[in-house]
């Protein structure tokens, strides 16, 4: 199977769904900010304090380099779709699968998340900006799901029927 990369908005369920696909298809699931806060020692929040989000997303960038392209699952952070050269690493090395969810459920999902330094000192008017400016980008995925109001199990129902092709015969 080919990696499996889920992108979407912060708060999209890109974490759950991945532990949750990954747990169904026996692969390792790794995220790419958990990654790099374990290469680095270094909170998300600490890296954009200290080093600003542009050096970040250098991190990201490199992330994708040094993980496999094969019977895993990869989730993203939520800008990292956003660079022309990640999209095209991931769509060349795997499949991009969109998790869409309304930016209102998104925000009640976020309300009280601390460690999302984008979302910091923002309020609902420049968080949903910041949302449909991404949009255009996460369409560019090869698969879209829509996950507003469904559960976990749902979201992944839905993958493994588009994907049961590829999937790792276990």
């Amino acid at each position: 199977m080919k990696a499996l990369y889920l992108v979407g908005f912060m708060g999209s369920g890109k974490t759950t769904v991945g532990a949750e696909l990954a747990r169904r298809l026996n692969v390792p699931v790794v995220d790419t900010d958990h990654y790099i806060e374990q290469q680095t020692g270094r909170t998300i929040n600490d890296i954009f304090a200290e080093e600003g989000e542009e050096k970040f997303r250098l991190f990201e960038t490199a992330v994708l380099e040094q993980l496999p392209t094969n019977d895993i699952i990869i989730t993203t952070g939520g800008g990292l779709f956003m660079k022309e050269e990640n999209r095209r690493w991931m769509k060349e090395g795997g499949t991009v699968i969109y998790l869409h969810c309304d930016f209102k459920e998104i925000w009640a999902r976020l309300q009280d998340d601390h460690t999302r330094p984008l979302l910091h000192h923002q309020n609902f008017e420049k968080a949903k900006a910041l949302y449909e400016w991404r949009q255009p980008f996460y369409e560019q995925a090869d698969i879209t799901i829509h996950t507003t109001g469904k559960q976990v199990d749902h979201v992944c129902e839905e993958i493994l029927s588009l994907i049961k092709d590829e999937a790792p015969r276990t």
